[in-house]
């Protein structure tokens, strides 16, 4: 499936930020068992980057790079598996290098200005970080309602209990970190991961 159609599909965005490529292996596997398909596992640190192909060989998975912000990190994290570049900024030199290698790229903004460059420049998903505090669901209410042509998602400071209201908001997916997996053990990180997809499903 395409990245993006999987992202439009599956509506749930684990970021998985980790030291080594094996926790973040190992959150990301318990994960998938609890029925979560798509990662954006940050690769700040090349170190991380090893993990990617590991989780698409978990099969029926996407998996993005996240926290992209050169072309030389983006060509690594390609050649690593990487399947969709997000950068935790919108710049135009990252922005033509994905396209040029024919990769999908989400770009991260904060303002309704930045949003609408990001559409120009043919993102076709845009990252809204931090959500919390830009002020949460009203803001992405705010930002939609002059824009809504706009495929937002939101992340930053989403919890296992408001994630919905962001999609019924009008955001296309909404990106979950921490609530997935702090302080938390493997299977404690596995019950969460199942939450959220019941959550999800509820009428």
């Amino acid at each position: 499936m395409n990245p993006i159609e999987a992202i439009y599909k599956n509506k749930i965005v684990a970021v998985i930020r980790a030291e080594e490529p094996a926790e973040a292996f190992e959150k990301a596997k318990v994960m998938c068992d609890a029925g979560i398909k798509v990662f954006e596992i940050t690769v700040e640190k090349g170190c991380v980057l090893p993990a990617l192909m590991r989780i698409k060989e978990l099969g029926d998975t996407v998996v993005m790079a996240g926290g992209v912000i050169t072309a030389m990190r983006a060509q690594e994290a390609i050649e690593s598996g990487a399947e969709l570049i997000v950068s935790p900024v919108f710049q135009t030199g990252l922005a033509k290098f994905c396209l040029g290698n024919k990769i999908p790229h989400i770009a991260t903004v904060s303002t309704p200005n930045e949003a609408y460059n990001a559409w120009k420049a043919r993102i076709p998903i845009i990252k809204i970080f931090p959500a919390k505090p830009m002020g949460r669901i009203e803001y992405i209410e705010d930002m939609l309602r002059p824009m809504p042509f706009l495929k937002l998602m939101p992340s930053g400071g989403i919890s296992l209990d408001d994630f919905k209201d962001y999609l019924n908001a009008g955001a296309v997916a909404v990106g979950m970190g921490r609530c997935l997996y702090k302080n938390a053990s493997l299977s404690e990180i596995k019950e969460r991961a199942k939450y959220v997809l019941e959550t999800l499903n509820k009428d």
